[in-house]
Formats: C-alpha cells, structure tokens, sequence
C-alpha cells in the first residue's frame, strides 16, 4: 500500500507541475486513501502481531 501511495504522490506531483490541476487532485486523494489504509493495516497488524501456529 505503501508503494501505491508514494505512486499517487509521484502522479500528482508531475501532474501538478504540467498544470493538469484534475488529474492532480484525483492522484491526491487516491493518496489519502491508499495512505491511510496503509496505516489502519499497519497498526492492526502490530496490535494482531504474529502468533505462533498451534
């Protein structure tokens, strides 16, 4: 996920300098979103953490 979002920040990045205000906001909010499902997966899994099989 978060490769995906540093993708949306390079898309948005370059849209932005070529004045393509648009495509610039779109890549900005797949970035939230892909950014904050990162984190919410982040911290679910360290609270989960990896259990041993059993």
């Amino acid at each position: 996920m978060h490769a995906w979002a540093i993708t949306c920040l390079a898309v948005a990045g370059i849209a932005a300098a070529a004045g393509y205000s648009g495509i610039a906001g779109k890549a900005d909010t797949a970035l939230y979103i892909c950014a904050a499902v990162a984190g919410v997966l982040a911290i679910v899994f360290a609270i989960a953490g990896r259990r041993p099989p059993e």
